[in-house]
């Protein structure tokens, strides 16, 4: 059967998704999210303003040798060398606003989890998710889509930093297992990785009271697809949002680094491993954005920082048409995530919150 290649379409722009038969292509899902990530530092690297300033460097000597270069695409091969040496060769990335091409939240609250909801149901929902409280999610995310589907039923899992990501997901609701937050690996037939993970996790305090360190996260979803070969998986980052909340660009984009690192893990694993071997599509975005000027607004988000609902999308993998950097002027959403995993996996939301904001798709 004739290959079916994934673009991003907007009829309007002339871009757009081109989504192949995925119950013939037999597609997996990855979906990646690294919580508050700005657009600016995946596609200009490391921030001249913020890589030598001793207010939010402890270090800007290793910081520069590590991370700043003079030319703006060397320095964001450094801090993300597997998105620009092989993502960007292979897939599209879309968001750099300085060259025209914009990715935008529809919700209006600038922050997680609205951003997620966003992401996870194809819609804003500003009424009832305003705010971080662990709320059960009234909405159908297209976690829950699939898991109501026979195809998916029990080969959908998601693994978050944060701990409110169970309530994001509904996992008592949806049937979606979530481990996030500070929870164990559970279950009568744990791998001997699991159970290390289990004994390390509770001896590595973490900065942060509702967030773990993402090696954990990272490492138990990676584990969870070697065992039981979920047909969709989620997996969302966390601490880049909370080393810039605290003010550390440092450790900002170490983490970034590091989870670049992780993100080429998995998509090694995918490609040595016959279950997802080419059968795999990548999707990698963020929850929102942050702030530049002033200077100091970099630390947050919100609707009342200029600038925090601009984010970013990466895709790569099975079906998607190579378009490296998105350099025409074009217009998507986070709202259009959703639909585009449904178009991939084959799947109808019946309740309406997925194909109600689905994009126009064709095969060529």
């Amino acid at each position: 059967m004739k290959n079916i290649k994934i673009q991003v379409l907007l009829l309007c722009m002339g871009i757009g998704f081109l989504v192949g038969n995925a119950q013939e292509q037999n597609t997996k899902v990855v979906l990646i999210t690294l919580d508050g990530l700005r657009w600016q530092e995946l596609f200009s690297g490391a921030d001249p303003l913020l890589v030598s300033n001793s207010e939010y460097v402890h270090d800007t000597t290793d910081l520069k040798q590590r991370f700043w270069r003079e030319s703006l695409k060397e320095r964001r091969e450094a801090l993300l060398p597997f998105i620009w040496q092989k993502a960007s060769k292979i897939g599209q990335l879309h968001g750099n606003r300085n060259v025209g091409s914009k990715v935008d939240l529809t919700n209006t609250m600038w922050f997680s989890y609205p951003g997620y909801n966003e992401i996870l149901s194809g819609k804003a929902d500003d009424t009832r998710i305003n705010s971080n409280d662990k709320i059960p999610n009234p909405n159908v995310t297209i976690l829950e889509v699939a898991n109501s589907d026979s195809r998916y039923k029990g080969k959908v899992a998601a693994f978050g930093s944060w701990d409110v990501f169970p309530f994001i997901v509904n996992e008592e609701r949806s049937g979606v297992p979530v481990n996030a937050g500070f929870e164990l690996a559970t279950g009568q037939h744990l791998s001997e990785r699991e159970r290390f993970l289990n004994e390390l996790q509770p001896m590595a305090p973490s900065p942060w009271s509702t967030v773990r360190l993402d090696v954990f996260t990272h490492s138990y979803a990676l584990e969870h697809m070697k065992k039981e070969h979920p047909e969709f998986i989620y997996i969302a980052y966390g601490e880049t949002d909370d080393f810039a909340h605290d003010g550390d660009y440092e450790a900002y984009l170490k983490s970034a680094n590091t989870t670049d690192n992780m993100i080429q893990a998995l998509w090694n694993f995918t490609q040595a491993d016959p279950f997802y071997k080419d059968n795999t599509l990548f999707l990698i975005t963020t929850d929102h954005g942050r702030g530049t000027d002033p200077l100091e607004s970099w630390k947050s988000h919100g609707n009342k920082v200029s600038g925090a609902g601009g984010v970013w999308l990466i895709l790569f993998g099975k079906d998607v048409a190579t378009l490296g950097e998105v350099s025409t002027q074009s217009q998507i959403y986070s709202s259009q995530i959703a639909p585009t995993i449904a178009k991939a996996l084959g799947l109808k939301s019946e309740k309406g919150s997925i194909k109600n904001n689905a994009l126009e798709v064709s095969g060529n």
